[in-house]
């Protein structure tokens, strides 16, 4: 009868403690989160739990940063900087995470969801390795993700297509590796930097969904052809680095209409054919590098007419001639490197031998356009959905 009054008078007082942790601030991970004395809310004592678990996963920190890590001031921790809450309730919260140049070794760890007003989190040029942990999806608020010049492994990770708030993406320098999932971009992203890491596959068709401004995927094992979503990226684009993967086939005609284009960059690959005529609607462009590749046939005025370009890399490829217009950059020698090809007359060719031998590159199917080629208004409808309905352009006949 002794142990039965005493085990009630324990689960009563469990029970007690329970309600009064979800009066005061609830419970995250199984872990009570009632505020204990020194701590200004609930939040920042689960920042200090999420930040405790945090530093017990890093192994080696030169600078010191989480030696500062200590107390329940929480708001003074390096690297770590607090604001309002969104809902003006719960006091400060922990909004940023900026730890970029710590050169800090470990790993990330799952506690890091209980920081749900995390807004930004940067952790640049550090040595973290692992995955990114799938409960990061809390993170509802997140709108940068950088994790760039980390060890970071294995498959791109799912978890960010969950994350409802990001606006940039940045896991340059890893080594993650396989595809890139079809719904990356369906993501309001503006910028998605994933070069130097060993991604494979083709680039998806749902590349023509993304309203980003920037996209790199560079310095990756791409493969295949571009997709002919290619030019109906969001009005927003203003840079593209596709360089060194192996992407074969023709440039596709849509590229033109990547009206707001600035840098295209698609050397070091193994694309071929001719340049398509709809390059004369890339106004703005400034830089355009399509070098180490097997384009061939004459290299066209419509290229070097361009009004706003300042770099033109062509070289080695399998180009037989050049154009008027062309021929004047040349004499200009502002931006311009041709070296490389097959062009008689021209230093710094190709041997003649290696020309003669090419077999020429692939016969890209064009749609018939007038000369001059007409320019229509970029497509700025991403929700036309061009994964599975996408529609080529109506293209004037001649």
């Amino acid at each position: 009868m002794v142990k039965k009054k005493s085990w009630l008078l324990c689960f009563f007082l469990h029970f007690h403690l329970f309600c009064s942790s979800l009066a005061n601030g609830g419970i995250l991970g199984g872990i009570i989160t009632q505020s204990p004395p020194g701590f200004s809310s609930s939040r920042l004592y689960d920042a200090y739990l999420a930040l405790q678990a945090w530093k017990s996963a890093i192994t080696r920190d030169p600078f010191g940063i989480t030696a500062t890590w200590v107390g329940p001031n929480v708001c003074s921790y390096k690297g770590i900087f607090c604001s309002d809450s969104l809902d003006m309730v719960s006091g400060p919260v922990v909004a940023s995470i900026d730890l970029n140049h710590g050169y800090l070794e470990g790993s990330l760890v799952k506690e890091l969801s209980y920081l749900p007003d995390l807004s930004i989190l940067h952790l640049n040029s550090n040595r973290f390795s692992g995955a990114v942990p799938d409960s990061f999806s809390a993170l509802v608020y997140l709108s940068e993700l950088d994790l760039s010049n980390n060890l970071l492994s294995g498959p791109f990770p799912a978890v960010i297509l969950r994350l409802p708030s990001l606006i940039y993406l940045d896991l340059r320098y890893n080594q993650f590796n396989g595809g890139i999932p079809d719904e990356l971009f369906g993501m309001n992203l503006d910028a998605i930097f994933l070069n130097n890491n060993e991604f494979e596959g083709q680039i998806p068709m749902s590349l023509g969904n993304s309203p980003a401004s920037v996209i790199t995927l560079a310095n990756n094992k791409f493969s295949g052809n571009l997709p002919t979503s290619f030019g109906y990226v969001g009005s927003r684009l203003k840079e593209i680095l596709f360089m060194n993967n192996q992407l074969t086939g023709c440039i596709p005609e849509g590229v033109g209409f990547l009206s707001q284009m600035m840098v295209l960059d698609l050397s070091y690959n193994s694309l071929s054919g001719e340049l398509p005529d709809s390059l004369t609607c890339l106004s703005g462009i400034e830089v355009f590098n399509i070098a180490h590749n097997e384009f061939s046939g004459i290299l066209p005025d419509i290229l070097c007419s361009l009004s706003s370009l300042a770099n033109l890399t062509v070289a080695y490829n399998f180009f037989s001639g050049i154009s008027n217009q062309c021929s004047r950059l040349v004499i200009k020698n502002v931006g311009f490197d041709l070296s490389g090809n097959c062009i008689p007359g021209r230093m710094m060719q190709r041997p003649e031998p290696e020309c003669s031998g090419f077999q020429g590159g692939l016969n890209c199917i064009r749609i018939p356009s007038p000369k001059p080629f007409l320019c229509r208004p970029l497509l700025e409808e991403p929700a036309m959905n061009l994964v599975s309905n996408f529609l080529p352009p109506s293209f004037p006949s001649p």
